[in-house]
């Protein structure tokens, strides 16, 4: 797939972020051979949008955002105890930021909703009870495995993007909730531009786009790179893929709900959300490092993380470690001589602790598994040497 063949590959000055690196698209229109936008950088300093973005929120008055924060929660709370704020999260460090934030400093009554992992690690699963016994009312929802496995391979082998049918289900489902309970409010813990910068689709600000998770033709829309027309071939009926189906745009717009990212309004941090959730909702993180990077706490509770994260890698010759270090470096966790090492010594590492149980659900061997991956690896970054293959540029070199 080279869809930026003999594009100039530059690194940021500041982290160890590359211009190579995907931002989010919309996941029902991504089929064979669509383009990817990446991130942008500043063409004069070469310092990633992301690092902008930083330079930005050093000049934010918090208290005023938070001000803000408060007079939105105000429109919505409820007196009665009844649900007045929707929480989406797994249990993770992030999820449990939000959900005690929202409850005990903002006083809202949440209902949180969780879109079922491919396959609990046993941490994560350890992690998802501790965050709701911590006390919070929860649907957890678990779509047809045999469905979600059809989805996952398609997405594989079509765009080599295994976490595709999750990630739609986890942006979609807490939004269908929220209509259902009548709910009006509906906060992440994830903003985009704490990673990619302001692009087309995140400019920064508080609400996600509505293009993201709307849509207002059935035949526009693809699942694992497959048309919803075709989806039969595949012996996937319209009643199995209603789990993963976007919203209808005039439902949207009658239901009202507004969709917000805590990262605007409160100034986060990876290391101090890890903190956070480890005193208020006992969250624990891996025994030891993860496979591709250097930390233990980050993207831990499905066993498919790893490939999805190797995956990402082939496509953009960056991978889990980068994705890590960038933001220790924004946040002046790290420097960005370490994050270089750390780059260096963990990047692009094979998944090895969940390869197997990867290659089962996926129904395939290891050797289709990584026959898949070299058709994806752009010329521009990959080439064969002594039989391996190697970036041709690396943050390190």
């Amino acid at each position: 797939m080279n869809t930026l063949v003999n594009e100039k590959v530059i690194f940021c000055a500041k982290c160890v972020e590359s211009n190579q690196r995907y931002v989010s698209s919309i996941a029902f229109k991504d089929k064979k051979d669509s383009y990817k936008s990446r991130t942008g950088f500043d063409k004069e300093t070469n310092i990633c949008w992301a690092c902008k973005y930083f330079e930005k929120k050093k000049k934010i008055n918090w208290k005023d955002r938070e001000k803000e924060l408060e007079e939105i929660c105000a429109k919505y709370r409820k007196n009665d105890g009844t649900y007045d704020i929707l929480i989406p999260g797994s249990g993770g460090k992030d999820s449990s930021w939000v959900a005690h934030t929202m409850k005990s400093k903002f006083n809202m009554h949440p209902l949180s909703v969780t879109w079922s992992p491919h396959m609990y690690t046993d941490i994560g699963l350890k992690n998802f009870f501790n965050w709701i016994n911590s006390g919070f009312d929860n649907y957890l929802f678990t779509p047809n495995p045999k469905v979600h496995k059809k989805l996952t391979r398609l997405a594989f082998e079509n765009l080599l993007h295994p976490f595709q049918p999750f990630s739609m289900g986890q942006m979609y489902f807490p939004i269908k909730m929220a209509i259902k309970n009548n709910i009006k409010l509906i906060i992440f813990g994830d903003a985009q531009a704490e990673n990619s910068g302001d692009d087309d689709l995140f400019k920064g600000g508080a609400q996600i786009n509505t293009q993201i998770y709307s849509y207002n033709k059935k035949e526009d829309l693809f699942f694992g790179g497959v048309n919803y027309k075709e989806l039969k071939k595949y012996d996937i009926s319209e009643f199995d893929i209603d789990p993963y189906m976007p919203i209808k745009d005039d439902i949207i717009q009658k239901s009202k709900v507004e969709i917000l990212v805590l990262p605007y309004y409160l100034n986060y941090n990876p290391q101090d959300s890890y903190y956070f959730a480890s005193e208020n909702s006992n969250f624990q993180p891996n025994p030891k490092r993860t496979d591709g990077t250097y930390s233990k706490y980050n993207s831990i509770d499905d066993k498919i993380d790893d490939i999805h994260f190797y995956t990402w890698f082939i496509k953009t010759g960056r991978g889990r470690a980068t994705y890590d270090a960038a933001l220790e470096v924004r946040n002046k966790i790290i420097d960005r001589d370490e994050a270089v090492a750390l780059v260096k010594k963990y990047d692009g590492e094979f998944p090895k602790t969940y390869i197997k149980d990867n290659l089962d659900y996926l129904g395939i061997t290891l050797e289709k598994f990584n026959e898949t991956i070299d058709k994806f690896r752009p010329q521009h970054l990959w080439e064969k040497k002594n039989g391996k293959w190697v970036l041709k540029q690396a943050v390190w070199k």
